[in-house]
């Protein structure tokens, strides 16, 4: 089936590529996907609440050089994922007037590149603490792992998704690494946080792959798209959703039962995503666009203060309906 495939897929169009500049090299590193580090946000407030931490100026200031490090570490991993992607990007309708596609770039600037990005990114990580080192050490290795043969995780079905998505949880733990450098965030909210990232990695791809519409074409840009359906895509975004709920769910009641009522929204905002997903021509493809969805950025905005209102807020009657409902 493989030869079958290989015979009949399309070509890619040759093209004259331009003269590089400073801009396209900066552009290799998407420093408008640094908006991805707000998942470090939640890591952030579950640490402070949980463990009482004192605001200092000293604090103010690792959490600036903290996040600072992760967009470096994230613009690493998007370098190396450009560069090595440009022989598939080739194919894709968009893709295919990236820099890496359509410039002259020198492969001894680009790896110069990743090499000082990812050094400043690590050795400011470890101005924070060791445990924050060793976290954004692992962000790095699974941009690694995930782009660079022969492991390459992304060419692998399913695979791919979970490698991607497990960028979150590292993502929460650098949060709280900063707060909280003697703890270990608890291990349900990291499995949830993973299976949400599934999710919304799956869905991504759901998009992708409708917005190309052909098989082949899609197969090229993406080896692992060879393997899927719009069928299996949305069911497996469906597993993972699921299961980012029940590991939210064991973590809500463990930890706060003030936080159940946030459950409710929390599968709207899955339902909701689940719904961009579908639209032609997604902006579930690209998420750095989705601060265009007003309503649900409005959305996302409120189910973090309703989490923070929670946390600080007691609600007896809870207490006492999990008393008499669950002992």
């Amino acid at each position: 089936m493989e030869q079958n495939y290989a015979k009949t897929q399309p070509k890619a169009v040759a093209l004259e590529k331009g003269k590089s500049s400073l801009k396209d090299y900066i552009a290799l590193a998407r420093p408008d996907h640094w908006f991805k580090n707000v998942f470090m946000l939640p890591g952030m407030l579950f640490a402070v609440i949980y463990f009482n931490v004192a605001f200092t100026l000293e604090l103010l200031v690792a959490v600036l050089v903290g996040v600072i490090s992760t967009c470096l570490i994230a613009s690493a991993n998007y370098v190396i994922n450009e560069w090595l992607d440009a022989e598939f990007d080739r194919f894709h309708p968009v893709k295919k007037f990236r820099p890496s596609v359509t410039k002259n770039l020198s492969a001894q600037y680009v790896y110069l590149q990743y090499a000082l990005i990812a050094s400043l990114g690590l050795t400011l990580a470890y101005y924070i603490s060791w445990p924050f080192f060793l976290t954004s050490a692992l962000l790095l290795v699974m941009g690694i792992l995930y782009n660079v043969r022969p492991v390459r995780t992304k060419d692998k079905p399913f695979i791919d998704v979970l490698s991607e998505s497990i960028n979150n949880p590292i993502r929460f733990a650098l949060g709280w690494f900063i707060f909280v450098p003697t703890n270990i965030p608890p291990t349900s909210v990291l499995v949830a946080y993973w299976m949400g990232g599934a999710f919304l990695m799956a869905v991504k791809r759901f998009s992708e792959y409708r917005f190309i519409n052909d098989p082949q074409v899609a197969g090229s840009y993406r080896k692992s798209f060879k393997y899927y359906t719009e069928n299996s895509l949305l069911i497996s975004s469906f597993f993972y959703a699921l299961t980012s709920a029940f590991f939210l769910g064991i973590f809500l009641v463990k930890n706060r039962i003030e936080l159940l009522i946030s459950f409710p929204f929390f599968a709207l905002l899955f339902a909701w995503y689940l719904k961009i997903g579908l639209q032609a021509d997604s902006p579930a493809q690209k998420p750095e666009k989705l601060y265009k969805q007003k309503k649900f950025r409005w959305f996302v905005l409120f189910l973090g203060l309703l989490l923070v209102a929670l946390i600080l807020i007691d609600i007896p009657a809870l207490h006492w309906f999990l008393r008499n409902n669950f002992n």
